[in-house]
């Protein structure tokens, strides 16, 4: 099921999601509709907030990179209560879009090394490093399990030239092509 993406200005978007446990209702149920919501989006990651659940929960999915990307075919993945316990590497910057903040695409640097602890839909811990673009994507999904968002790492010149923006989110009249729960 398709469910509606929360637009900038929610307040879920802004708290720290809690950790679940292994008997959290309709847990399958909800990681497949996460993965339905997130590719009729066109995304390639998406945070249970911004389906307004404040829960620890990330579905990533590079596969719609992979003729660009060979190794990224097939790559769909659940992320139950992850964590990053380091960023390491050399800060890289490159070009975020957010579904929920529908029209911005901002440059962002981060670390392109990770050490990331969390759950998969088993509930099998698993602890590892991790690289290059999948680094960024879960340091981008695992922000916003931390109330924050690719905007928080902007300069204060380009938020304030995307303030127009961000003030037609605030009074719910952002357009996307994908169903969006924005602020009344």
């Amino acid at each position: 099921m398709i469910l509606p993406i929360y637009v900038y200005g929610q307040p879920v978007l802004r708290k720290v999601a809690e950790d679940i446990t292994s008997d959290y209702p309709n847990l399958k149920e909800l990681i497949a509709n996460m993965f339905e919501t997130m590719v009729h989006a066109d995304g390639v990651g998406l945070a249970a907030p911004q389906i307004g659940l404040p829960i620890r929960v990330v579905t990533i999915t590079l596969d719609p990179l992979s003729e660009d990307y060979p190794e990224f075919k097939d790559f769909n993945k659940a992320y139950i209560n992850p964590h990053i316990l380091e960023v390491a590497g050399e800060e890289v910057s490159m070009e975020e879009g957010c579904l929920s903040l529908p029209g911005i695409h901002e440059t962002v640097k981060r670390g392109d090394k990770i050490r990331v602890k969390y759950m998969d839909e088993n509930f099998v811990e698993h602890e590892e490093v991790v690289e290059g673009y999948l680094a960024r994507v879960m340091q981008h999904e695992f922000d916003h399990l931390d109330g924050k968002m690719f905007i928080d790492h902007i300069s204060a010149l380009r938020k304030q030239m995307i303030k127009g923006k961000l003030n037609t989110m605030l009074k719910g009249k952002a357009r996307s092509s994908y169903k969006m729960k924005q602020v009344k």
